[in-house]
Order: structure tokens, then sequence, then C-alpha cells
């Protein structure tokens, strides 16, 4: 892969086109390997990686803004590249169905699979990094005077030289283009930041928080009251929520607003650990259990990465690596063989899911993700302000399939144009990405033609771009199902299906103990200041002894100064 983070990665609109693009070539790699097979000794054996991504499935692009297909239009900032061109959906037959196209409209086709060597664009530099002199230190300024519609029209970028006034909150695909690197897409979804305080609601009476404030207080300290829930774990969240005095509404409450957790398969000390993690985050910045990273949830990967090679981590990129090499007698993973023939040695070896053969993975049983991205002209959410980040659980209605967690980001996260908003739908699959997701997305908004734009009375957003797709959930996977793996091999899972990131951070500590046994897990940062570098002479070494000196006896007197938001700088 030519961009960091595999399936935890952002794209820039092109970048997200190249990589569709792609991904419908889906062209077959053909593997020379007997530039590996020759470093092969006697006494050693081969587990060949494969160079094929199989964890993206059945996607499906469609284009509802409208384009002149003989306009070409060049992303705002980016290098000259090929475009990977999509053809929009036709308006008229959109308005007609007043719904989703059929599947003879699909742009795309299903059951495909993605190489992973070819999935990015050819020019990932002009693709996947942020554009600073773009997007950093802007500003969401509006009037409060002004209605929302006046307000999307004001943001919306026009093309330069037009010939006429474009129409009122008309959002065309060439602008969506032109304004690419204003957007961050994420091939999964986390983490939102913002939501009504549920104390707050108005859907409950006072007694009802009161019951529910006894509940959550028990949440709290749960594990020093076993008895109280021993005898429930067997049973759903949901079940056992019914045994716990609460009405349908405060169970509604808690399910899905709280703890976020799924009706049918959730355990009660899965809901239970949920819902106090839930409280002890809140308080922590704001009234807020969450954070969203700006630019996306692909920022994080590039920071852990970035951090890594500050603190002497090597990278090599664009270096695949073609196989692993086995010592027969002990068992273990010695070395590794990259594309050029050359031999690595390593004593441990970490490696995505995505990157074993069908033979090491043939006895694993996957479970798929569906997910939708859409790019819309307005938010769900009836507010005063249209800079807000929204989530939304719409709960399974019929048996077998799963609720759907939708969330909506506005362009202060930076992942989309002014004038738009970037919506992630999420759930476990069943079917078909478009298949789970399609009624929710038929509820909640409608397709963009030209037809509507005039029309005031349309209250639900109108989706201007949309994306389906399957991805593989590899996060519950026993590393003993995967055949004849080495015991210094470490497998890391892609993303799941759950709103945090705690799964992937627990992965991460638990092959760090494994390998490092003596030492902490992501211990903070040190203070620049306090850093010496070994044989670093440019000062005399008594200067950094009193330096080290005089930051250790920091007195509390001090410590109140510095905690003084007056006296502070930044």
């Amino acid at each position: 892969r030519n961009y960091y983070g595999g399936n935890w990665a952002s794209f820039s609109f092109s970048g997200l086109l190249s990589w569709l693009k792609e991904y419908q070539e889906n062209n077959d790699i053909v593997i020379d390997s007997s530039l590996w097979q020759e470093q092969i000794l006697e006494n050693e054996e081969a587990i060949a990686l494969s160079r094929k991504d199989k964890t993206i499935q059945h996607v499906e692009v469609f284009c509802y803004a409208s384009q002149d297909l003989h306009e070409y239009v060049e992303e705002a900032g980016a290098l000259k590249k090929n475009h990977a061109c999509v053809t929009p959906v036709n308006s008229s037959k959109a308005a007609d169905s007043a719904c989703l196209p059929t599947e003879d409209e699909s742009l795309s086709t299903e059951s495909c699979e993605v190489p992973a060597e070819q999935t990015p664009s050819s020019d990932p530099e002009s693709t996947l990094e942020i554009n600073d002199a773009e997007a950093t230190g802007e500003k969401e300024n509006h009037s409060d005077d002004k209605t929302s519609e006046e307000k999307t029209n004001e943001n919306v970028p026009t093309a330069e030289d037009t010939a006429e006034q474009p129409k009122k909150n008309r959002i065309t695909y060439s602008q969506i283009v032109k304004e690419g690197r204003r957007f961050n897409i994420d091939l999964v979804s986390k983490v939102p930041c913002s939501r009504a305080d549920v104390f707050n609601s108005k859907q409950l009476t006072m007694v009802e928080k009161r019951m529910l404030m006894k509940f959550l207080t028990f949440c709290m300290e749960y594990e020093e009251h076993p008895d109280e829930y021993k005898a429930y774990e067997d049973i759903t969240f949901s079940e056992y929520l019914k045994t716990q005095k609460l009405t349908p509404n405060l169970q509604y409450f808690v399910l899905h607003s709280i703890a976020m957790t799924s009706e049918t398969t959730s355990s009660t000390i899965d809901g239970l650990k949920a819902t106090k993690n839930f409280l002890h985050c809140l308080g922590r910045y704001g009234n807020t259990p969450f954070l969203f990273p700006l630019y996306g949830q692909g920022e994080l990967p590039q920071c852990f990465c970035r951090m890594c090679a500050v603190f002497g981590g090597i990278y090599c990129l664009r270096h695949s690596v073609q196989c692993l090499v086995v010592d027969k007698e002990s068992r273990k993973c010695k070395a590794i063989i990259d594309q050029f023939g050359q031999r690595i040695i390593s004593k441990h070896f970490l490696v995505e899911d995505s990157y074993f053969s069908e033979n090491t993975c043939s006895r694993v049983q996957y479970r798929q993700i569906s997910r939708a991205v859409l790019i819309t002209d307005r938010s769900v959410l009836k507010s005063d302000s249209d800079q807000q980040i929204s989530i939304l659980i719409v709960p399974a209605e019929e048996p077998g399939s799963f609720s759907v967690r939708v969330i909506e980001l506005c362009s202060s996260t930076m992942t989309c144009m002014k004038g738009t908003y970037l919506v992630h739908l999420t759930c476990t699959s069943s079917k078909t990405a478009r298949e789970d997701l399609e009624a929710v997305v038929e509820k909640l908004f409608t397709p963009y033609t030209e037809t509507g734009i005039e029309n005031e009375e349309v209250e639900k957003p109108r989706i201007l771009w949309a994306l389906y797709f399957n991805m593989r959930d590899s996060s519950d996977i026993n590393r003993n199902c995967y055949n004849d793996l080495p015991s210094n091999v470490y497998v890391c899972s892609g993303p799941d299906g759950g709103l945090g990131n705690d799964n992937a951070v627990k992965q991460a500590e638990t092959i760090f103990q494994s390998i490092c046994p003596n030492e902490d897990f992501c211990p903070p940062p040190p203070n620049p200041e306090d850093i010496v570098l070994d044989g670093d002479s440019s000062q005399p070494e008594s200067s950094e002894s009193s330096a080290i000196l005089e930051a250790k006896s920091e007195t509390p007197a001090e410590s109140t100064t510095l905690g003084n938001p007056e006296e502070t700088s930044e």
C-alpha cells in the first residue's frame, strides 16, 4: 500500500476516487516468486504473504450531483495526475423514482476484491496529505439572522469565471472534485464529538431521571457488587436491563444513548463495562465523553507513525514483504524477504490480518461490517448552528438485522468542504452494505435533483454522492485459528464495528507486553526541553545537568503559578 493505516486510512475526494478506480479494475497481481524462493535454505520454510487485499467487498458508488460530462475539473492545489472519473446517476431518473437508483444504475459491480498494491492513487502525497495552507486556521463565520438555506449557499465555493450566477443551494459534482482536498473521508467511522446530555432530555420524567441516576451510580462501581449481576452474566445486556426496574424508555436510553452496545449480541458484562466507560469519560474535555480528530480518523495512525519516527523508528516506504522465513526446528520466524529478494533478519514480526494468504486463513471465520459514506447538502439535526457533529443510533426493525450508527460531520472538522456534510453509516453486516443500510438512508435523506433545488419544502438533507462497501472485521479472531503461525508472529486486526478504539488499544498493549514485558506501555512523551540526546555536544555537560535539575526542582508555589490561566502563555 502507498498510504498510511490500511483500512484506518482517510482519503481526499480525489484520493478516494483513485482508490475506487483501482478497485473496479481489480487487476490480478502477478508475482515472481523465484526472487524469494532462492533465499530459502534447507532447514527453512516460507510462509508467503498475500499481495491482494480481500477485506473490502460489494463496493457501490452513486453520484447525484449534476456535472457537465465534457468539463474537465482539476482538484485545487493538487499535483497533476490522472483523475478517476465517476459518471453521475441520471438526475431525471433519480427525480422520478425519488429513491436510491436501481441495481443497473450502480457505478460498480458487487463481490469484487481490492488489490492491496493498487488501491492508492499514483501520487499519494498529493491526495493523502493535508493542504495546511488551505485548511489550517479557517473559521466558520455565520450570521445569526440568516436562514440555514442562506448559510449553505454562502459557504459553497463557486467556479471562477462562470457565465451565470449558480442557483440557490446548487452544489455540483465539479465543485466537489475541485474542493476535493477539503475532504478527509475515513474508511472506518468512530468516535463522535458532541451530543445532547441525556439528563437534560425532555423525554425523561423526573422519576425516570432519579431511577436512571441510581442505576448509573451502580454501573460506576458494579465490580464491587458482583452479587447484583453475577446471575445475569449469561444473558444479553438488553435482557438484563429489563430486570432492573427500568421503564422501557430508560432501557432504550441506556442501551442506545449511553452504553451504545448491540441489543442482540452484547452480554451483561459488556454493557456494564461500556456504561462505566462512558460515565468515566464525562467531563474530561467538556460535557461530552467523546473526542474527534480534526481531518478524520486517518490522522491517528499517522500521528503514531510520526511519534515513532521522532524516537528512532525506521520506515521503509513503498517496500513490501514477500514472505516470512521460518526455522523448521524452532518453528519461529527468523527473517523476512522483501520485494527485491533481500533477506532481513528479525526477532519479531507484526502483521495485519489482511496480509495473510488464503492458506494461512483457511480456518478463519470472519464477520463483516456494512459501511456507507454520504456527502449531503444539509444537516439531519435541525439546530441554530450548522457547525456540529451529530450521532444517531437507529435500532433494528427486523429480526436478524442490526442497529445502524449514523455519524454526521460538519466542515469545521476539516473532513468536508463548506456547505456540505459528511455522513458515515455503520452496522454489522447481514447482507451487502447497500441492502443493510439503504432503508435507513431512504428514511433520513433524499437524492439530490435539479428539480428539487428550488423546492423550499424539502425537509430531508439531499445526497450529493454516496459510497457503499463491506469491510472485514477481524477483531475477534483468535491467533490459534491461523494455520501454522510461528509464536513470534503477532497479528493486528483491522477496524472493528465499535464506536471507539478500545479494542485496538487493548490489542496493541497485549502485543507490546508480549514483546517488551518489562517496559511501560505508551508512556507520556517527555517534555522536549528535557530530552538529552546521546552524543550531543552542542551544549556543555554542566548546562545540560543544571537544566535537568532545574526542571525537577519545581516548587509547589511554581506549580500553582503555572496552573493559573491568567499568567500562562501559549
